[in-house]
């Protein structure tokens, strides 16, 4: 696959916003590997090899086990390896990155409202939307690993 435009070098303010994003997630209350495995979710839903390829690395560096990475995408089938909060929060990434299937339902809602406050399930939808927003871009660009 060939290597389209650096969004950086094409137009530096765009990518300024976006890390404008990253710069408030990180100050956000959402643990690093909640962080990792949203992104990584998400990433794996827009066949995004780039963003899977660092969050992955990332997760595994923040200390993240190779099982809970590698059953990610079948998450549903082996649930007791994630904790109630990080199932809400993977339907949460399914369902707003597959925004056009009825995107974020009542029920997950519901259930996030009783697992989260609601400036967590600000910051959990913020980071969805930021790393839908990056998988966007590295896909449109072709971005190499």
């Amino acid at each position: 696959m060939q290597t389209r435009l650096d969004i950086n070098t094409a137009d530096p303010k765009a990518l300024k916003a976006m890390y404008a994003l990253e710069t408030y997630l990180a100050s956000s209350e959402l643990s690093t590997t909640l962080k990792e495995l949203i992104k990584i979710r998400s990433s794996q839903i827009n066949n995004c090899a780039f963003c899977i390829n660092m969050h992955t690395t990332d997760a595994i560096k923040n200390g993240e086990t190779a099982q809970r990475i590698f059953l990610l995408s079948a998450w549903k089938e082996v649930a007791d390896l994630y904790t109630e909060e990080e199932q809400v929060a993977l339907t949460m990434t399914e369902e707003i990155t597959l925004i056009a299937n009825n995107g974020l339902s009542d029920a997950t809602y519901q259930k996030a409202c009783s697992l989260f406050s609601e400036t967590q399930i600000a910051q959990i939808i913020m980071a969805i939307a930021t790393i839908n927003a990056w998988n966007r871009i590295a896909v449109s660009t072709h971005k190499p690993i």
